[in-house]
């Protein structure tokens, strides 16, 4: 199935013919999940905010990138990378300086470069959908050890910029470097680090609303988010299982 969404140089480019295959190439459980994500989205932002519609749009883009992510779809990084720009500067207005050199420094760039790796890596032909990749244990050792030298050296920096509420700050950027690293690796376990990053940044931002109740509009949008990227690991496996299987019924016919 194609989702239609084709990639050019310079942006992204959809199909118009093919608009209404785009409804059915999600599953009546993810509409269901989508549909359900904003709507909290939006009626807890009119509700507890109303003034800045710089987390609705963030909230609903990235979301929406939640969605085709499971689906392997090269669109959700594109989603993603406009959704890390957008949150980089929603938490700079919080002195959360830790979300922003994360979103706008790591996860941004990390982003664009997991879209091209996903467009380069089309399961069977199909640019919709990415083949899913299995990582090696000496790689998984080599993620670890980065990610705590990554760590330490975001510390001191978070603790120069006098950044708020630093140890979850730093765990959220650990949480994050892993979640980019296996994204762009292709690995389905992305997803449970960014389910992880989720719960330390739900707690981030319920500290934010002790002081500003309009922030719980964004608590909520990440609460929504660690529900669509549970999701997301169980269409993986889903995904990688099936490919396996189909891997192993073509080497079998050969």
């Amino acid at each position: 199935m194609y989702a239609g969404a084709y990639f050019c140089f310079g942006g992204i480019r959809v199909r118009h013919k093919q608009l209404k295959s785009l409804f059915r190439y999600f599953t009546k459980g993810e509409m269901i999940l989508w549909s359900i994500s904003v709507t909290l989205i939006v009626v807890s932002f009119f509700i507890f905010d109303k003034g800045n519609y710089l987390i609705l749009a963030a909230s609903l883009i990235g979301v929406t990138s939640l969605i085709f992510n499971a689906k392997g779809n090269p669109l959700g990084q594109f989603l993603m990378v406009i959704f890390s720009v957008l949150y980089g500067i929603i938490s700079f207005t919080f002195n959360y300086y830790g979300e922003m050199i994360t979103y706008l420094g790591m996860t941004a760039p990390m982003a664009v470069f997991a879209l091209f790796s996903w467009l380069k890596n089309p399961y069977n032909g199909n640019k919709a959908e990415v083949k899913v990749n299995h990582l090696k244990r000496e790689e998984i050792i080599f993620m670890m050890i980065l990610s705590a030298i990554i760590t330490l050296l975001f510390y001191f920096i978070l603790e120069a910029f006098n950044t708020n509420n630093i140890i979850p700050s730093t765990l959220s950027v650990t949480t994050s470097f892993i979640a980019v690293y296996l994204t762009f690796r292709r690995s389905a376990f992305y997803a449970i680090a960014y389910a992880a990053n989720d719960i330390v940044l739900i707690v981030l931002w319920v500290l934010a609303m002790i002081t500003d109740i309009s922030y719980l509009s964004v608590v909520i949008c990440f609460v929504m988010f660690l529900v669509n990227d549970i999701y997301g690991f169980i269409s993986w496996s889903k995904m990688k299982k099936r490919q396996e299987m189909y891997r192993n019924h073509a080497f079998d016919n050969e």
